[in-house]
């Protein structure tokens, strides 16, 4: 084995890999059986944290970044000029083992540029994850990407050997998918997520008839968009994830703020900044349509398009609807208790659990844990005192603002200064 060379290309290959955020493991139970090697046992991958805050991840490299489609967005298009290399299967194989004997890793990440075809491409990135199955016995996690276009057969195949399969949808919306990548089209992307929908849904009844059915991408799939590359709103992001985890059962999807790496015309140039804040904010919507019962038209819509890039979108909801509030959280239900800013869901199920003893004052909620800083203006208690006085919706936000810590604040310290100059 030529050292030297495998080091040339884990270099390009890694590097080319970078950009795919999509990459957690969260949902796998591979258990090792004794004589295996590794488990993904309630793993994350990818330096993601697991439940118990353990820090974990992979390996995540391109097969190859050799392409045979001109897509404006990604690095490896086949009209950049950049250096070129490919992983034979086995190299792969043992790139993974060596690096998970040697504690670097606890699992793979496997993508790549489509060359010759779609089926072609998905063949080796299947033989990689088969050759660990099958000939190195490693249980350990494993995560293929979905090349577009691929057929049934082969998506089938790949959920037998993988945790978790994904297949990126990259641009929001089929107008700018277009756009960016001509060669595409929109059902190259949805049919390979449809199949493994399918399957999960097969295996998954079987399983309840039969035990000793093998598990299908037990991780299940997910998908990525890229923020930023084209002109849609954060209402169009949103109603395209909603619609994708509705349709295709997905179990994440990710949100990726465009890097510019290629000059064209259609996307924006090169040093522009890339929009860390707004891929923030449109996790945090993720995560309220998911878990606090939202749906995209209240925190969405016409009239609010994009989201506030100085609150969260609870915040900006909560100051749009001054008429629900204050909530007396001694009476409230869950689905109002959870809409309360500064209250996230551990600490409204111990709310429910508490009141069932005694009434809640403000020293129960704090020892509770509620973030007093921001929730005092949004609800009442067992006391005489609440924050919300005659106070409108800009002056609560400046005073929350004034108050507020974060890595994202200096981006909108001149904002800052304006509400909090008005709070006084």
């Amino acid at each position: 084995m030529n050292f030297e060379r495998i080091k040339e290309k884990l270099n390009i290959l890694a590097d080319a890999a970078k950009y795919d955020v999509s990459c957690a493991s969260s949902g796998s139970d591979r258990k090792n059986k004794g004589s295996g090697l590794g488990n993904a046992s309630r793993m994350g991958i990818c330096h993601s944290y697991t439940e118990d805050g353990r820090c974990v991840s992979l390996l995540k490299i391109l097969l190859t970044n050799h392409c045979i489609y001109d897509c404006a967005y990604c690095v490896t298009r086949k009209s950049n000029d950049v250096k070129r290399a490919a992983f034979k299967i086995q190299e792969v194989v043992d790139l993974t083992i060596n690096f998970y004997r040697r504690n670097y890793i606890e699992g793979l990440f496997l993508s790549s540029g489509i060359f010759k075809s779609p089926d072609h491409t998905m063949e080796r990135l299947i033989a990689v994850a088969k050759k660990l199955r099958e000939e190195e016995n490693f249980n350990g996690y494993i995560h293929l990407k979905s090349i577009p276009g691929a057929s049934d057969e082969l998506m089938y195949e790949a959920g037998l050997y993988a945790d978790r399969l994904s297949v990126n949808i990259e641009v929001p919306t089929i107008s700018g998918l277009k756009l960016l990548a001509p060669d595409k089209k929109h059902e190259d992307f949805t049919k390979p997520m449809r199949k493994v929908k399918n399957e999960l849904i097969r295996y998954k009844n079987e399983r309840k008839v039969i035990k000793s059915t093998p598990k299908y991408a037990p991780a299940g799939q997910s998908t990525q968009m890229i923020v930023g590359a084209t002109g849609e709103t954060d209402k169009d992001i949103m109603y395209s994830a909603t619609y994708y985890y509705k349709a295709y059962n997905m179990k994440r999807v990710y949100y990726s703020g465009y890097v510019p790496v290629l000059e064209d015309n259609r996307l924006p140039s090169i040093g522009s900044q890339v929009p860390m804040l707004r891929e923030n904010r449109l996790y945090q919507t993720d995560w309220l349509l998911r878990f606090y019962g939202f749906a995209v038209k209240e925190i969405l819509n016409d009239e609010h398009p994009n989201l506030d890039i100085d609150v969260d979108p609870k915040l900006s909801w909560a100051l749009r609807n001054l008429h629900h509030f204050p909530v007396d959280v001694n009476k409230a239900g869950k689905r109002m208790l959870a809409r309360i800013p500064g209250l996230g869901m551990l600490s409204v199920n111990k709310i429910l659990q508490a009141r069932k003893f005694r009434k809640l004052n403000w020293d129960h909620l704090k020892k509770i844990g509620v973030a007093l800083n921001r929730a005092k203006y949004f609800m009442v208690c067992d006391s005489h005192q609440w924050e919300r006085r005659d106070l409108d919706a800009e002056k609560i936000k400046g005073l929350i603002l004034q108050n507020s810590t974060g890595k994202f604040r200096k981006q909108y310290s001149n904002q800052l200064a304006l509400f909090t100059s008005e709070a006084t």
